[in-house]
């Protein structure tokens, strides 16, 4: 499958790392692949994004329009506060009809750290997304972790849970087929895209529980209660 990822940061990093390792064909877009290239990468190991696609032979970069028109799925993996830009400038014409997995959250640093959420309670970056380019296929999925378990779950030492949201039950289908393939066991369909704001309010208590830990690297699990005979 053709993955179209926008956005070259850590997250956007480790997701093409990881559908290639799955056998996926990967465009990362950009704005100006020059630029983005040249210059030294967003979190991470020390180095530029020319390091890191010499490392990568196979993970093509390319400028926004190219990676979502080439992508039978597009990720959005860009900072929240330029989501309906970056979206914008990939061009809705290429994501109509297209799974539109939306990893971002709407974060607000105006009063410095931790920050906030810009969008909350009644609406949510993933809602708003939907509303905006509405023959896109939008499902919310993978905001909920840091960037190295997403395409990881075996990082922990014992499976945990994922929440996705979508309007789409098909598009749901192929986001649950494609964690699987990282090797999530435990996908969680929580109902349309109303609940992206619940995935998206998990920011504040992730954020004190990485605080608590002192590492990034951890997750819930849902334990159900045995289902009566």
């Amino acid at each position: 499958m053709q993955i179209g990822i926008l956005g070259t940061g850590t997250v956007g990093r480790a997701l093409a790392e990881g559908f290639v390792r799955t056998g996926h064909d990967v465009f990362v877009g950009t704005r100006d692949v020059h630029a983005t290239t040249v210059r030294p990468m967003d979190g991470g190991p020390p180095g530029s994004m020319a390091d890191w696609l010499a490392d990568h032979p196979s993970i093509a970069l390319v400028d926004l329009p190219s990676a979502a028109g080439s992508a039978e799925v597009v990720i959005n993996a860009t900072n929240g506060a330029g989501s309906l830009d970056a979206l914008t400038a990939a061009g809705a014409e290429h994501l109509t009809g297209k799974v539109l997995i939306d990893v971002a959250n709407p974060l607000d640093f105006s009063a410095g750290f931790p920050p906030t959420l810009a969008i909350k309670d009644t609406d949510s970056l993933g809602e708003l997304i939907q509303r905006t380019f509405p023959q896109a296929r939008v499902v919310k999925a993978l905001s909920t972790l840091t960037a190295a378990l997403m395409t990881r779950p075996d990082l922990l030492p014992e499976p945990t849970t994922l929440p996705i949201a979508g309007d789409d039950p098909a598009a749901k289908s192929v986001v649950t087929d494609l964690l699987e393939q990282f090797g999530w066991m435990d996908v969680l369909d929580l109902g349309d895209i109303s609940n992206a704001r619940g995935l998206e309010m998990w920011l504040p208590l992730w954020l004190r529980t990485l605080g608590a830990l002192g590492t990034p690297l951890f997750n819930l699990r849902i334990v159900r209660a045995p289902t009566e005979a």
